[in-house]
């Protein structure tokens, strides 16, 4: 059965499908500068670091764990993962035929947001390769691990990765090499991972995992929901995890290693398995605790920064806090965050994420094991049905474009231009935009079409990011609006320091 067979088939696939009960699993949940060598916090993660003759502490224990266990079953081995350049539009496909082994991977990881591992650039730091059998399985660093300028910085979110195109095409070649389905090719068939690269629908990854368990995690069987308000998400930086006291945009579940251990709710990890593997959870939730922010490795106007810092606690600190800004003079100043959740109708950002969970939904979750089974569920209890979003930290806002809670846009200028969002956009693998600190990107009215005026490839329509799809509205957050432009880059000049 060739490729395009397949495709026509989906719609039959995903009937078929939806007669199963079947749920998806998705791995969710830099620098001084150039110049300067880079501190074992700011450098990318690596085995080397996490490896040690030597007992390792519990920080380093959470890396190695990271990049070497796997808590879910393989997406793919290593056979497929050589082949994929085989289901690609042209011209990349003809490109990769006629390129060398390494350059043909280092093509496969740009074009699903893979990093490579430094240790081994023919592996991707976002999966665990098994070294006897080639199996590559997804962990938590496939959506928390990304780049800048194609550098690695860790507990970054990972802005390129195309999780919905990799599956889409892993399904082809796995046909061609008469190789059975995985849980992520067949739940993907009627669970959407992500209409944009480098966003995913993971919220209702975990409704759709918690609707097949009991609170303590035993396994039930009921029928699967299709009233899900699909959305996508982009992942927020690790870095702030140890400032802030919840998770989610929301914030309606607290913090914990057991809340990281959500996504593993495949049928094939039952109760004993998340028991036995809490210690661990607890090295991973020390190593995210650790991390720090990456600092602005370009040159800053430090004068312009200074009124920029003003301006900023004049109208932003309230929501977002206060910070020792990097190369000022006010590092005995005490950093404050707030984690403030701001109303809807006061931020005016799009809402879908918001109405997407009952209060039921929410208070499940802390209600389950995740939540100790009720003794988080007090301290959440305020925001069981939370009005608004939480107004996130802002430490190394420099790196982690896209910005507002569904990546919808592009840059930090863009964020204090609101007027001048763009309604489409598409951004370059690797490159960044200095001036406008945030992704290059090409701006575009609507979503562009084909040479011949034909709709893009599935592929290539996810690289462009479409502000007029539900959820992906890059409106509101309008408070820059008061400022003049003088000002604007003033505040501009300051986040870089952040």
């Amino acid at each position: 059965m060739n490729a395009s067979r397949v495709e026509s088939r989906l719609p039959v696939l995903r009937r078929f499908v939806a007669r199963v009960v079947f749920v998806v699993c998705a791995g969710l949940l830099l620098s001084e500068t150039p110049r300067a060598k880079l501190s074992a916090a700011e450098r990318a993660p690596s085995a080397a670091d996490a490896r040690a003759d030597a007992p390792q502490s519990p920080t380093a224990s959470g890396l190695s764990l990271l990049l070497t266990q796997a808590y879910l079953p393989p997406d793919f081995d290593q056979q497929v993962f050589e082949d994929l350049w085989t289901t690609w539009e042209e011209p990349a496909r003809s490109r990769a035929e006629q390129a060398a082994l390494p350059e043909r991977r280092r093509m496969t990881m740009e074009r699903y947001g893979l990093t490579p591992h430094p240790d081994d650039p023919s592996k991707s730091m976002q999966y665990v390769v098994d070294p006897s059998s080639g199996a590559w399985t997804m962990s938590c660093l496939a959506c928390h691990q990304g780049q800048v300028e194609g550098r690695a910085i860790p507990g970054l979110p990972n802005s390129n990765y195309a999780l919905e195109t990799l599956t889409e095409e892993v399904r082809l070649v796995k046909v061609k090499q008469r190789k059975p389905f995985g849980h992520m090719d067949m739940g993907s068939l009627f669970l959407p991972l992500g209409t944009t690269n480098g966003t995913t629908n993971a919220v209702m990854f975990g409704v759709a995992l918690m609707r097949h368990r009991d609170p303590d995690l035993s396994i039930v069987q009921r029928p699967p929901r299709f009233d899900l308000v699909h959305h996508d998400m982009d992942a927020p930086a690790w870095w702030h995890y140890k400032k802030r006291r919840s998770l989610y945009a929301d914030g309606f579940a607290a913090k914990g290693h057991r809340i990281l251990m959500q996504f593993l709710l495949v049928k094939e990890n039952g109760p004993e398995k998340f028991h036995a593997w809490e210690d661990e959870f607890r090295d991973i939730e020390r190593w995210i605790e650790s991390l720090e922010a990456p600092r602005w490795p370009y040159a800053v106007n430090m004068q312009l920064a200074g009124k920029g810092r003003l301006i900023f606690q004049q109208h932003c600190a309230d929501c977002h806090g206060t910070y020792h800004a990097a190369g000022s003079d006010d590092g005995a100043a005490k950093e404050t965050y707030p984690d403030r959740i701001v109303d809807i109708a006061e931020v005016g950002t799009d809402r879908v994420r918001l109405d997407s969970l009952t209060a039921k939904e929410r208070g499940d979750l802390s209600k389950s094991w995740f939540g100790h089974l009720g003794e988080d569920a007090a301290s959440m209890k305020d925001r069981e049905s939370p009005a608004g979003y939480v107004a996130p930290p802002l430490d190394g806002v420099w790196a982690t474009a896209p910005y507002l809670h569904n990546g919808s846009v592009p840059t930090l200028w863009h964020l204090l231009h609101p007027a001048e969002r763009p309604a489409v956009w598409k951004r370059t693998p690797t490159g960044y935009d200095q001036a406008r600190v945030g992704l290059e990107v090409a701006e575009m009215e609507k979503m562009p079409t084909g040479p011949g005026q034909e709709k893009l490839s599935s592929a290539e329509r996810r690289r462009h990011f479409d502000t007029s799809k539900p959820g992906k509205s890059a409106k509101g957050h309008d408070f820059p609006d008061v400022l003049d432009e003088e000002e604007k880059t003033a505040v501009l000049e300051y986040l870089k320091t952040l």
